[in-house]
């Protein structure tokens, strides 16, 4: 009898062991335009709009749906921003982006944007589309401290349904951990 009651809360400590080991960590958010990561590292950032020889936009053939509309919001003057793995706070190397979406956003008082929270396929569905939406949200504060009405900007979260790249490799992954700032009306 006493051999069964160790067992089986050997069993509950083991399955309770699971669950916490596999939960994440909970997201720090960071709207502030002063926000800083020490150990950020840029990503090779995905550019359709790169000069070719003749000095015009390269052309968006071959390209994904998604990674079409990224190309025309970036003609439009706004550009997407990156994330590191896990995190859904406004990078360093973001702050000059968001700045010049904000600048592109007041001079086109008029345009509404929705901005797309994206992660990279590592993690649960349900994972990814909460720091998805906690991405999209973190730019959203942000614009909106530097002056930006908030009731311009939607949210939507793809969490891991719409990459840019779809190779399972780091540098892969972090071209899918973006917002993506898409004019919705002008």
């Amino acid at each position: 009898m006493r051999y069964n009651g160790i067992l089986h809360y050997g069993l509950i400590l083991l399955a309770a062991t699971s669950v916490l080991w596999g939960c994440p960590k909970k997201s720090e958010i960071t709207t502030a335009p002063g926000a800083q990561n020490e150990n950020m590292t840029s990503p090779a950032t995905p550019d359709a709009t790169e000069s070719g020889k003749n000095g015009k936009p390269a052309s968006l053939a071959g390209l994904s749906e998604e990674a079409k509309e990224s190309a025309m919001a970036a003609r439009e003057g706004l550009q997407p921003i990156y994330f590191d793995f896990n995190k859904s706070f406004v990078r360093k190397d973001a702050t000059s982006v968001m700045k010049k979406n904000a600048e592109w956003l007041k001079s086109h008082p008029k345009a509404k944007i929705k901005i797309e929270g994206n992660c990279d396929e590592q993690g649960t569905a349900e994972y990814n589309q909460a720091l998805g939406q906690r991405r999209s949200l973190s730019a959203k504060k942000y614009l909106a401290e530097m002056g930006v009405a908030s009731g311009r900007i939607s949210l939507i979260s793809f969490g891991k349904e719409k990459p840019i790249c779809k190779e399972s490799a780091e540098s892969c992954w972090q071209k899918n951990r973006r917002d993506d700032f898409v004019v919705v009306n002008q």
